[in-house]
Parts: structure tokens; sequence; C-alpha cells
């Protein structure tokens, strides 16, 4: 019997022997495997001993299903879905939100009287008596300085209501809007993603209501005592309803917003969507997309409600950056 012809050294690597009836693709990929493990070992590649290295040297990612042509499917669920249905699910999740701030701006309707003298009489000086006397008796109680609204159209009173109503269901449907995308990112998410994102369901809420407050006790009154000095010493004040609630209600809409910014930015990092870096260098250019913001929806033509904006922006970013730092994100 003819004995084999011993291997050369070559071909003997990591317990890979060449053997006369392996087809050569084969024996290309046994020695190609070899070297890829023996090149992350001596790398010292924490991963070398427990990752399944597929033939093209594509290591298998942790929580991968259905492994692709390329040897990585992403997330546990993830699967390729036409554009149509991905476009169908996201307008079904946005009727939900939708939904959801409609119940419950019906539902503060009813009290939208009550929030709106709440609301006046908070940054504006007078109470409801006071004004009640200039409805019924034509003129305020003598002395008196009370700020009363105005109403120069008919419908002004109702749509004041309505804008009311709809503020209360805008900063409900806040953490809603929130789950409602986590859910339809949920397929392509790690469970520690899953776990971050509904972790700011709350978070989202809680922010929320920190940014009405900050409007509430410190613009808003600050806004309110800047208008009344700079307008006192040239024209007699007379506080329209639709006008003053318009401004109202949009700064404290525009700063439960504001205060979003570090739960979006806590969860980019923490998803590796970017990196503190990379939000450290662009700074700049999200300053400048905060002034944009600030001067196009900011109701004020003195331009000092925008720069109290813009300040309580990047103080937001800039305070966000020294978390992410803190924590070693």
């Amino acid at each position: 019997m003819q004995r084999d012809d011993p291997p050369p050294r070559g071909h003997r690597i990591a317990g890979v022997h060449r053997c006369r009836h392996l087809p050569a693709t084969t024996e290309k990929e046994g020695l190609q495997d070899a070297k890829i493990k023996l090149e992350a070992m001596s790398q010292g590649d924490e991963t070398a001993e427990t990752s399944h290295i597929e033939p093209d040297g594509v290591p298998a990612q942790p929580g991968a299903g259905n492994v692709g042509e390329d040897g990585y499917d992403g997330a546990p669920d993830d699967e390729e879905m036409p554009l149509t249905e991905h476009i169908e699910e996201m307008i079904r999740r946005l009727a939900w939100v939708l939904l959801i701030m409609a119940v419950a701006s019906a539902i503060a309707f009813p009290f939208a009287d009550r929030l709106i003298n709440f609301l006046w009489y908070s940054f504006l000086p007078g109470n409801g008596t006071e004004c009640a006397e200039l409805v019924t008796e034509g003129a305020l109680p003598e002395g008196s300085s009370a700020a009363c609204p105005r109403v120069y159209h008919p419908l002004a009173l109702l749509l004041a209501r309505l804008k009311v109503a709809s503020l209360v269901g805008f900063v409900i449907a806040l953490p809603v809007f929130v789950y409602q995308s986590y859910l339809f990112m949920r397929p392509g998410l790690y469970p520690h993603e899953r776990r971050y994102y509904l972790s700011s369901v709350p978070t989202s809420l809680l922010l929320a209501l920190v940014g009405v407050a900050f409007a509430y006790f410190l613009v808003l009154p600050f806004l309110f005592t800047y208008f009344l000095y700079y307008s006192q010493s040239a024209a007699t004040i007379a506080f329209g309803l639709t006008e003053t609630f318009d401004t109202i209600l949009l700064m404290i809409g525009l700063f439960a917003a504001i205060f979003q910014i570090p739960l979006f930015m806590m969860l980019a990092v923490m998803m590796r969507v970017t990196t503190r870096r990379w939000l450290v260098d662009k700074r700049l250019y999200f300053w400048a997309g905060f002034a944009g913001v600030a001067f196009v929806f900011s109701p004020d033509p003195t331009n000092f409600a925008p720069f109290v904006i813009v300040a309580t922006m990047i103080a937001l970013y800039e305070l966000t950056l020294l978390l992410l730092r803190w924590t070693g994100r």
C-alpha cells in the first residue's frame, strides 16, 4: 500500500490537516478559519473563544437570529419589510398619538375656563372679581390696575378654550409619542437598547412637566414683567385674549418640548447612534439650530424671548454633555 506524502508544514494550523480527498475550496476555507482564530487570539480578542466564526471571516453578532448572506442580520427580531409596510405602521402609530392627544384635550376642555383664569392672573396683575366689574359696570374698581382679557372677535374665547385644552393634550401625548416610536423601532433594537427606550417614557413625561414648571415659574413671569415695563411708557395697555394666550401657550408648549433635549441626547449616546465626542465637536452647529428654532417660533417682536429660549437650550445641551462625561459615556 502506497503511503500518503506527509502534509506540508504550512498546512498544519490549529488542528487543520490537509486531506487528499478534501476539495480545494473546503480546504481553503478551513485554513482561512484557522488563521482568523489564531490572529484573534494573538491580539487578545475577548470574543475569540466565544464568538462563532463564519466561513467568510465575519464574527456572528450576539443575539443574531437568521443569518443572511452577509453573516449578520442585526437585532433578534429584525426582518426586512417593504417600504409601504413601514409607512403604514408609522402612520398607525402616529394616529395613536393623535388619538390620545384628542382624548386628553376633550377631557380638559370643560375645565378650560378655570385654566384660562389661572394662567392669565398668574402672570398679569388683577383678578377675576375686578375684571367681572369691568364687564358688569363698564369700568374697573377705583385704583385698580388689573390687566383684564379683551375679546376682539366672536370666536376668541372659544379658540382660547381649545388652545388650553390642546396644550394639556400635547403634554400628555409627549410620552405616548416616545413609546410609540419605541414600538416602531423595537424589532431593530437589541435587548439593552429596548430597556433604555422603555425607561425613557416616564422620563419624557417628567422632563415635560419640568419644562412646563420652568416656563410657568421663571420664564413667563419675567417675560410679562418685561413686556409691561416695555409698553407702559408708550401706550395704554389692553391685553387681547387671543394674542396673550398665544404667547402663554406657545411658551409653555415650547419649553415642554425643549426639555426633551437631554433625553434624546442620552438615548442617542447610550444606543450608540452617536458619541459624546461627536456631540462636542458639532456643538456650534446645534447652537445655530437652537437659535433658528427660537427666532422662528418665539412670539416676542422685541427679540428678548428668543434669547431666553436659546440660552435655555444651550444650557440643557451643555449640562447633558457634562452628565455624559460624568457617567463615562
